[in-house]
């Protein structure tokens, strides 16, 4: 895994990159990496400083802590960008000794922020959970792990162990390992996995109902979140807002993948234009398009590059950030192919317990299978948008509305493609290797 810090705007070759200006100094998630090269306690201390943790008959810590997080402005960092205040208040204002559940399943194949966070930065996910847990009196904490990331368990287990008997722990902390699939890291299925059950999405009307382990609560935080309110709560939410841009303020990982000389995890700073990102990890030809947001996520022309990576500039030309993925798509390779590969993976990522899933994108995969080898007939490309409308928004989770839209986006971005592979004529780049992770890169 590529770890890319960059300074300002020009990429450090070093492997490992961001794109948060210097003026962000230590309060940057990957600075400490940047500067020491360790992962370990000792190096973390020494560049960031004491934990803030609460001190004895500390009675108003709390309150400052979430109105510090409340004025840095942060958002989640998992996809749905929800305001990381309202989710803490709601916890504080819950019933007692909820557990805390760190969100690091990164099922998004093409991802790797939180295997990249805690190689390189372990306890600063640490410092956020034990922070967070402190401010809504959690009883415990399960880091969440998928069960085939063997090394990033690793240096989590290695981190915890490192803290033991330093004070730095005074919630305990448990890694546990989820089953890795696609769907296993929606935050009601990791609930449902601890509470015993089969880790797969349940149904909420809206996101402010409150998730249960046992008869308490549960708070769901990813693991990017809990790092920056680390940083909030050391640095101050100023600090926090130097980067980024006043409605995204700050910094976030994203995974630059695909058609690039130089894949990894880059840390930027929300607002950068999307040519910028994607121009540190060197495409290898002309860029036709861009996969943002991963997997469930959509596809932009070249022309949407000037866009600057915020929720709200992406949203409005169809774009993505969601769990901070961009797949770069070189002139060479044909979207349609790779459209089909991933709603295949996605089809097989089911929790198999909505008919939606279950029924509807084995069909759409099918169906884009068909077009992308040049085999479509007549009906396909009307049949494909009455499977869109029949399947969006109709599973127990976001699972396939994801799909849907990555999908619709492709016939979009790729329409000329699309026509001529209906018509029996497929490009010339339909049949060669794949640009996306190996698990789901089959021909």
């Amino acid at each position: 895994m590529t770890i890319t810090t960059t300074a300002d705007s020009a990429a450090v070759a070093n492997g490992a990159g961001t794109g948060v200006g210097t003026s962000a100094g230590g309060s940057t998630l990957l600075g400490s990496w940047r500067a020491r090269h360790s992962a370990d306690l000792g190096a973390h201390l020494a560049h960031h400083g004491p934990i803030p943790l609460p001190g004895p008959g500390d009675t108003s810590w709390a309150d400052r802590f979430a109105a510090a997080i409340e004025a840095s402005g942060i958002t989640g960092r998992g996809g749905a960008a929800f305001p990381s205040s309202a989710k803490l208040a709601l916890a504080r204002a819950g019933r007692a000794g909820p557990t805390l559940v760190v969100n690091a399943m990164e099922g998004e194949p093409a991802s790797g922020k939180d295997q990249a966070l805690l190689s390189c930065v372990p306890h600063l996910v640490l410092d956020g959970a034990q922070l967070v847990a402190a401010a809504i009196g959690a009883g415990r904490i399960a880091l969440c792990i998928p069960a085939d990331r063997y090394d990033t368990a690793l240096a989590a287990s290695r981190a915890v162990a490192e803290r033991a008997g330093t004070g730095l722990m005074p919630v305990a902390v448990t890694v546990v390992r989820p089953p890795g699939r696609y769907v296993a890291g929606e935050e009601s299925a990791l609930a449902s996995w601890l509470d015993g059950g089969p880790g797969a999405p349940t149904f909420r009307p809206r996101k402010g109902v409150a998730l249960t382990i046992g008869r308490r609560p549960a708070l769901v935080h990813n693991a990017e979140t809990l790092a920056h309110m680390a940083l909030v709560a050391r640095y101050g939410p100023d600090a926090f807002r130097a980067a980024g841009r006043p409605g995204s303020p700050g910094s976030t990982l994203v995974t630059v993948t695909g058609g690039v000389e130089h894949p990894g995890v880059y840390e930027i700073a929300l607002g950068t234009p999307l040519a910028e990102v994607v121009g540190w990890a060197h495409p290898v030809d002309e860029v036709q398009a861009v996969l943002t947001g991963g997997f469930g996520g959509s596809w932009l022309p070249a022309a949407a590059l000037g866009t600057a990576y915020a929720p709200g500039p992406m949203a409005a030309v169809g774009g993505v950030v969601g769990a901070g993925v961009l797949v770069v798509l070189p002139r060479t390779a044909c979207g349609i192919a790779e459209t089909a590969r991933i709603a295949r993976h996605m089809a097989g990522e089911s929790a198999g317990q909505c008919g939606p899933c279950v029924f509807g994108l084995p069909a759409i995969a099918q169906d884009l299978a068909w077009l992308a080898s040049g085999r479509a007939d007549a009906g396909l490309t009307p049949r494909l948008e009455g499977r869109f409308g029949a399947v969006n928004g109709r599973g127990a989770c976001r699972h396939p509305d994801g799909v849907v839209r990555m999908a619709r986006s492709a016939l979009s971005v790729f329409a000329g493609d699309a026509a001529a592979h209906a018509s029996g004529r497929p490009c010339l780049h339909h049949a060669r290797p794949s640009l996306l992770p190996p698990a789901t890169a089959r021909p």
